[in-house]
């Protein structure tokens, strides 16, 4: 699949800063023309006829051949027919500003790290996420004192007061994120979090011109656990924070947390994605494509922090020089 513009035949791609189709070439808006081939797996850009080899569970790329923005059919039907979407809300220039304003306070980062020249290979992403909703039934029972002490004259004394605490509680929780994606590490994406899920539409397959795509490569069943241990999580928490001014708390063994699955969904989330690389080590960077949160750890130049080192032990040098001078002729 790919979208090309009726006005002057280009690739058209979704731009985050307009919100809306945009052609590259001519600068028109909203012109779009989706063309779907009748080949039922893609093995040739649909634009420029070069053969193609498509990497596992991506959906949506460049062509390496002519630049344009193609989506792969199969990738996002039947059982891989997306349920929601984010769309992106900044575009690339709106991210290099994000990571500038954020970085540019490290002076040691190499003279490129910030560069167009290598802000430019950044990558806009479509992460795949299972989106679950639970019921949950949590029950407490328990134990809690309260103890004061005062003192009267030469005496003290300690009034301790002992409380059976029963809490029971019924939660839902909606859209339970959790990636499904393997080359995204799981502790990086919950780091990207949150995102404003009430921005969630209907999947658009337009949204993915102009990125990349990754369809599931996990099912809902294989990851509930990590989605159950979040609701779980937050369920107890939100009981714990009723149980206040108490000490000493004794949990009895009837305490429990019921989660129920009452829904899922299939969900693209946008994230962009920079590789920097510096002495042969990358280090990666994640910007959440819609509220720029930055997940990232700054390289540090050898020879900036040699050369600031220098720097500073000459002017060292040349204060106690002085001092020395002026001591010497008192």
């Amino acid at each position: 699949m790919i979208y090309t513009c009726n006005n002057c035949g280009g690739n058209m791609v979704y731009s985050p800063e307009r919100q809306k189709m945009f052609c590259k070439y001519c600068g028109s808006e909203d012109s779009e023309q989706k063309y779907v081939s009748n080949e039922p797996v893609m093995s040739a850009c649909p634009s420029c006829g070069a053969p193609i080899e498509i990497r596992e569970y991506l959906s949506a790329f460049k062509c390496p051949y002519c630049d344009n923005h193609l989506i792969v059919d199969e990738r996002i039907a039947g059982d891989y027919l997306p349920h929601l979407i984010i769309p992106f809300y900044l575009g690339i220039e709106d991210v290099k500003k994000i990571l500038r304003d954020k970085f540019k306070r490290s002076v040691f980062a190499p003279n490129d790290f910030l560069s167009d020249a290598r802000l430019n290979f950044m990558t806009g992403m479509y992460v795949p996420f299972w989106m679950y909703d639970y019921h949950v039934h949590g029950f407490y029972e328990g134990t809690g004192k309260k103890i004061r002490t005062w003192t009267s004259g030469n005496r003290q004394y300690t009034e301790t007061k002992i409380y059976r605490i029963k809490r029971d509680m019924e939660v839902d929780f909606d859209k339970v994120p959790v990636d499904a994606s393997i080359i995204m590490p799981d502790s990086t994406m919950d780091l990207m979090e949150p995102f404003h899920y009430g921005n969630l539409e209907e999947f658009k397959d337009c949204y993915l011109s102009g990125f990349q795509a990754e369809m599931y490569n996990m099912g809902v069943d294989e990851l509930e656990e990590r989605a159950v241990c979040k609701a779980k999580g937050d369920a107890e928490s939100i009981m714990q924070s009723s149980i206040n001014g108490y000490t000493g708390l004794v949990n009895d063994p009837s305490n429990k947390v019921m989660v129920e699955r009452t829904d899922s969904k299939y969900a693209l989330l946008p994230v962009w994605n920079y590789q920097y690389v510096y002495k042969n080590q990358t280090y990666p960077f994640y910007i959440n494509g819609q509220t720029g949160k930055v997940v990232g750890k700054v390289p540090l130049s050898v020879k900036k922090v040699w050369a600031y080192g220098g720097t500073l032990c000459m002017g060292l040098l040349l204060v106690f020089t002085m001092i020395y001078q002026i001591f010497r002729w008192l």
